[in-house]
């Protein structure tokens, strides 16, 4: 049995019906703001997992993702990234203008991103996990939009070299 705080309580019971039918587990709301999840270890861990998307503001489907073992949640701490004491803006940079930024990088790399205060949550698969941690980083950091566009579409590309069983090695 695993015990999760979580600050969206509301949110978390609306889906937790879902989440039990999916996955063999059972999630109970205890005082305080807590969630416990009981059932297999595996299960338990996947549970655990999707209750913290669901809570970081991923929707309910987006979250069941990461009942495939290729798919992973990743959090990236703004602040962590720069020293600039107006996080608004940097804020603003990674979401791009109407949230042109985020969509972009969604496309390139297959991921689901969410902006919540200072903080980027990003469900993404095992292969592009590395690039799209970089592309954040560098994003936060003041690297223009275009380079980083361009640096994904560089891993898409070599991506699928590799997967199409060439080594590159001509």
């Amino acid at each position: 049995m695993k015990t999760l705080i979580v600050e969206n309580l509301r949110k978390i019971k609306k889906v937790m019906p879902k989440i039990e039918k999916k996955i063999d587990v059972r999630i109970s709301v205890l005082k305080g703001g807590k969630v416990s999840v009981k059932g297999k270890e595996l299960d338990e861990f996947v549970a655990e997992k999707i209750v913290e998307a669901v809570d970081f503001g991923f929707d309910v489907e987006d979250a069941l993702l990461l009942r495939n073992e290729n798919f992973s949640l990743k959090f990236i701490d703004i602040k962590s990234h720069t020293r600039r004491k107006n996080l608004k803006d940097v804020r603003a940079r990674v979401i791009g203008t109407s949230g042109k930024a985020i969509k972009t990088i969604e496309n390139l790399t297959g991921s689901i991103i969410v902006v919540h205060d200072n903080r980027v949550g990003v469900i993404v698969d095992s292969d592009h996990l590395d690039a799209v941690v970089q592309a954040f980083a560098s994003l936060i950091q003041g690297a223009k939009h275009g380079n980083v566009f361009a640096y994904l579409e560089k891993q898409n590309k070599e991506m699928r070299k590799f997967s199409n069983g060439d080594l590159g090695l001509k």
